[in-house]
C-alpha cells in the first residue's frame, strides 16, 4: 500500500497580508500626494486655466509631489490588488518597477559620482534658471526662500545672481521697487525681530559689495550645498539604505508570493 502526501494547496496567508499591508501606506500615500498637487493647482488657478502649466519657464514643485503620488499610487494599487487577487501580472509589475527604479537610483548615484563637475553645472544652470522664474509661481518661490534660509545662501554661486531676475536685475531702466534688490530669504536673521521684514532685501546691492555680509548672506547655495553633504553624509547614507532596504523587502515579498502562487496552481 502507497500512500500519498498532499501539499497544503493554499497561498501563505503570511506573505499574503504582508504584501498587502507593505502596500497599502504607499497606496493611501500616493493619494494623499496626488490630492495635494491637484489642491495646490486649485489655489493657484492653474484647474481654471491649465495653460499656465505650459506657461512657467521655472520648475513647478507641483509636478514633482504628482509624479511621485503617481508612482506610488500605482505600485501601492498592483500590489494591495495583487496579494488579495493573487495576481501573478500585477505582482510581477509590481516588483520589476520596483527593481527598475532601485537600478536607476544606483545609476544616478554613480554618474553623480563620477561626473562631479557636469552635475554641479547642471544644478548651478537650473537653480539660475529658476532664479529667473522666481516670481512666476508662488510655490517655486515658497521652495526657494526655504532653501535659501535653511542653508544661509544667496542665489546659485553668488547674491549677483539675481541680476538674472526680471524684478531685481540693476539696469537703469528697470522700474521694479525691488531693483538692485535680493528676496527677503537672503537677509541675515535677527532672532530678535518678532515680525519679518519681506522688505529688508530692497537696495542691499546698491552697497559696496564689501559691505553685504552686514544685510545679506553672501555665499551662494550651490557651494553652501557642497559644505552640507560632507557634515551630513551619514543622514543622507541613512535615507539611501533605508529606501533600498524597503525597496529589496517589496521585491522579496513580491516574488516569494509569485511563487507560492505559482506552487499552488502547478498542484491544481
Amino acid at each position: 500500500m502507497h500512500y500519498y502526501r498532499y501539499e497544503n494547496a493554499e497561498v501563505s496567508c503570511c506573505y499574503k497580508y504582508l504584501m498587502f499591508s507593505y502596500n497599502i501606506i504607499f497606496w493611501l500615500a500616493g493619494a494623499a500626494f496626488i490630492a495635494i498637487g491637484f489642491w495646490a493647482w486649485s489655489e493657484k488657478g492653474v484647474l481654471l486655466d491649465l495653460t499656465q502649466v505650459t506657461r512657467l519657464h521655472g520648475f513647478d514643485p507641483v509636478w514633482l509631489v504628482l509624479l511621485v503620488g503617481a508612482i506610488t499610487f500605482i505600485l501601492g494599487f498592483a500590489g494591495c490588488v495583487g496579494a488579495l487577487r493573487e495576481n501573478i501580472c500585477l505582482l510581477k509589475f509590481f516588483s520589476g518597477v520596483i527593481g527598475l527604479i532601485f537600478f536607476l537610483e544606483l545609476t544616478a548615484a554613480v554618474l553623480a559620482f563620477v561626473f562631479q563637475d557636469n552635475v554641479r553645472e547642471w544644478i548651478n544652470d537650473f537653480f539660475l534658471a529658476n532664479v529667473k522664474a522666481y516670481r512666476e509661481d508662488i510655490d517655486l518661490q515658497n521652495l526657494i526662500d526655504s532653501l535659501q534660509k535653511l542653508n544661509h545662501c544667496c542665489g546659485a554661486k553668488e547674491p549677483d545672481d539675481w541680476n538674472l531676475n526680471a524684478y531685481f536685475n540693476c539696469t537703469n531702466n528697470n522700474p521694479s521697487r525691488e531693483r538692485c534688490g535680493v528676496p527677503f530669504s537672503c537677509c541675515l536673521s535677527d532672532p530678535a525681530d518678532s515680525v519679518l521684514n519681506t522688505q529688508c532685501g530692497y537696495d542691499v546691492r546698491k552697497h559696496l559689495k564689501g559691505d553685504w555680509i552686514n544685510y545679506i548672506y553672501i555665499k551662494g547655495c550651490i557651494p553652501a550645498l557642497e559644505e552640507w553633504l560632507p557634515r551630513n553624509l551619514y543622514i543622507v547614507a541613512g535615507v539611501f539604505i533605508i529606501l533600498s532596504l524597503l525597496q529589496m523587502m517589496g521585491i522579496f515579498l513580491a516574488r516569494t508570493l509569485i511563487v507560492d502562487i505559482e506552487k499552488v496552481k502547478f498542484n491544481y
